[in-house]
């Protein structure tokens, strides 16, 4: 049986409140959906463990990441999770090669990892290997900044829109690649897109913020004919 993500979280900002209690099955890649400004970000980088203000309970399996009543908070390099960004934030001294050798370096050894050359294959970057970042077209440095977060050793992939600059030619080159890696690496993924036609390639299940709060959830097919 697949773990669950155990959320009961809330983040508080002026004019605007997280309020998410929710469990999330680690298996696959779960959609997480709304419009500009529902909480999609905040609730990921408050999984990551870089919103520091979050409150509540955060488990997986008998791992505790969050747990504010008792004082704990699990830093974010400590709760093996992968973030990819929408600006890849790739080294811009380094070539493609020393940014994936980098993150290499910094991954822990307690967690299992995916072989070097398996991931430049799985994302076909052998021929981009000696390029600096700042010659890589958008779709190529997506490919490799989702390349380098695999090698940090993640147990867990948050996206956060990481198509949303591309245009409908590359983001359909970058789909196959991203819906590959549970299968082909192991690991989980939630991936957070406002675009509906992302949900529908890639997620298996779909979860829905509106206002900072989920107001729906199921598979995907369930969850598009709702709304």
């Amino acid at each position: 049986m697949a773990e669950r993500l155990d959320v009961q979280a809330r983040v508080d900002y002026d004019g605007f409140a997280l309020d998410v209690d929710h469990q999330f099955e680690l298996s696959g890649i779960t959609g997480l959906f709304g419009h500009s400004g529902c909480g999609k970000t905040t609730l990921l980088r408050t999984l990551s463990g870089l919103e520091g203000g979050a409150i509540g309970l955060l488990r997986v399996g008998s791992h505790t990441w969050l747990d504010s009543a008792n004082g704990i908070c699990m830093p974010a390099h400590q709760r093996g999770v992968g973030y990819v960004f929408q600006d890849v934030r790739l080294f811009p001294h380094l070539s493609v090669v020393g940014n994936l050798r980098f993150a290499e370096r910094r991954a822990p050894r307690s967690r299992t990892a995916p072989a070097f050359e398996e991931v430049v294959e799985a994302f076909h970057l052998a021929p981009l290997l000696g390029r600096r970042t700042t010659a890589l077209s958008g779709g190529e440095s997506q490919r490799v900044a989702i390349a380098r977060t695999l090698l940090t050793r993640p147990s867990l992939l948050l996206f956060d829109e990481p198509l949303a600059a591309l245009d409908i030619r590359r983001k359909a080159e970058i789909l196959p690649y991203i819906q590959s890696i549970p299968e082909r690496f192991g690991i989980s993924a939630i991936y957070v897109s406002h675009a509906l036609d992302e949900m529908a390639a890639l997620a298996e299940r779909m979860v829905v913020l509106s206002a900072g709060r989920i107001v729906a959830h199921g598979s995907v097919a369930q969850v598009l004919e709702r709304l």
